[in-house]
């Protein structure tokens, strides 16, 4: 069975991305071993702070690495991803062991899905699609799911999906588990 590890942009407590990732592990159930990271606690990335790698990078290396696949659920910000994801990816870029080239990401199939607005967070799909891909992340092309939030989430922090939406996270669920060749 493979190890998705689902990865939230959001920090927000009721965060529809994390909502949604919720969505996806239920799609998943007993088809694959899923697990929401906790990147929380992860410092700003620094090279002053790379040696000794602090304890929670270290942890959240070994959890991306030991997973078959990771699917990002981003929200949309200034039409971009989150600055939290953009620094967790840092992390993960940076080489694993001093003077070597090896990281915990690279060579990673992933998959992106947004709920954001209006746009369905078409610009942090795309500009966190041109960041995977340039930190050598084996990215699903199709299908990118992006979910648009009604005016209601706005008020209820709740995610509400359509039975379209639904429909099309569990193809996108069906898809990922092909990507990694289940």
């Amino acid at each position: 069975m493979k190890k998705i590890l689902l990865i939230s942009g959001s920090l927000r407590r009721q965060s529809f991305n994390t909502q949604m990732a919720h969505e996806a592990a239920k799609l998943l159930e007993g088809r694959a071993r899923v697990k929401l990271l906790d990147f929380s606690a992860l410092p700003y990335m620094n090279q002053d702070r790379e040696q000794p790698v602090p304890e929670v990078v270290a942890r959240v290396r070994t959890e991306v690495q030991s997973a078959d696949g990771l699917w990002f659920f981003t929200p949309e910000y200034n039409y971009s991803y989150p600055g939290v994801l953009k620094n967790m990816l840092d992390w993960m870029s940076r080489p694993v062991k001093p003077g070597e080239t090896a990281t915990a990401i690279a060579g990673k199939k992933a998959a992106i899905c947004a709920a954001a607005g209006r746009s369905a967070g078409a610009g942090a799909r795309a500009k966190l699609s041109e960041l995977l891909q340039a930190i050598k992340v084996d990215l699903m092309a199709e299908p990118q799911l992006g979910v648009v939030l009604d005016r209601e989430a706005f008020t209820s922090d709740v995610l509400s999906l359509t039975d379209e939406q639904r429909a099309e996270l569990a193809e996108q669920a069906n898809a990922f588990l092909s990507y990694l060749g289940e």
